[in-house]
């Protein structure tokens, strides 16, 4: 089956680059020109439109920042449904539950199957082909994917037959992780502002039961060198998080930790950060402190 992608922005463009390499031909799309220059480069078919993609490829990826970008490569203008070639449509990006449901049903009006694949893992690991990918939908519309999935994921987890499943479960594993970032900056603020030498608090921490997978890789690779470049924009990381808010809502789940990550996340929108790094979170921390980490690394 021939392979199209849309969407090569900062995690967009390793896991085209990967399924290239595996596959020696993609078509490509992404509103901004400049993002698929490395795969024409490879050879990659750059085209001008989602529709396009779908005109060309059988399978077609997406991974999307937002949910109105989703919707708009699907449905809008020179949207994958006006294609004519394109059999499986595969989301990458973290939409929710809702936003996926209705794109399933636009594409089953016109016989296109669907499967719902976000993944986790940063930037770093997707050059690597090292993401993970948490994935739902008809298993032989899995079973037919997985060889491309594989291109770019060492771990692939299929959580469910209906689409829809792998949002609640990616969604889940993302409030884990922010409350995870959120507390550590808190703890580790706190043990610095007393006089510890914060290297030495997180070497505690990191042996000790507060271990986490903020404590082991965002605050010494990203906060402690004071280079905040995780390559996770603030704006995008919010829309998860409200993502999480929603479907809490619509299960009547408890709220009460992750509400205070989400407001968390709401203050430094509030600084500006806007366009920041999810690691500058520590920064909302540093000010209701009046304390600022030593930056302690290179």
């Amino acid at each position: 089956m021939k392979a199209g992608f849309i969407g090569t922005g900062s995690i967009g463009l390793p896991l085209a680059s990967n399924i290239l390499d595996q596959e020696k031909a993609l078509a490509v799309y992404d509103i901004n020109p400049g993002a698929t220059k490395s795969l024409a480069e490879k050879q990659a078919r750059v085209l001008s439109s989602p529709g396009e993609v779908a005109n060309e490829a059988e399978v077609v990826f997406a991974c999307m920042p937002s949910i109105e970008s989703f919707h708009a490569i699907v449905s809008g203008s020179g949207g994958v449904l006006q294609g004519s070639t394109m059999k499986t449509f595969v989301n990458l990006g973290t939409m929710g539950t809702e936003a996926v449901g209705a794109v399933e049903a636009a594409l089953s009006e016109k016989g296109i199957a669907m499967l719902d694949s976000p993944i986790t893992g940063g930037v770093q690991r997707a050059w690597d082909g090292d993401i993970t990918v948490v994935t739902s939908g008809p298993q032989a519309v899995y079973d037919q994917v997985e060889p491309f999935l594989q291109s770019f994921a060492r771990d692939i987890h299929y959580v469910g037959g209906e689409v829809g499943q792998a949002q609640l479960v990616k969604i889940s594993n993302n409030i884990m992780s922010f409350t995870n970032l959120v507390i550590a900056c808190e703890a580790l603020v706190m043990a610095a502002k007393g006089g510890v030498d914060p290297e030495k608090a997180l070497a505690v921490m990191n042996s000790g039961s507060g271990q986490n997978s903020a404590t082991l890789g965002k605050v010494p690779n990203f906060i402690l060198n004071r280079a905040f470049n995780m390559e996770a924009p603030m704006h995008i990381i919010e829309k998860d998080a409200m993502l999480w808010r929603m479907e809490a809502e619509r299960l009547e789940v408890p709220q009460n930790v992750a509400s205070a990550t989400y407001q968390t996340m709401r203050q430094a929108l509030a600084m500006g950060l806007k366009d920041g790094d999810l690691s500058e979170m520590v920064r909302v921390v540093e000010r209701a402190a009046n304390f600022e980490l030593p930056k302690t690394r290179d």
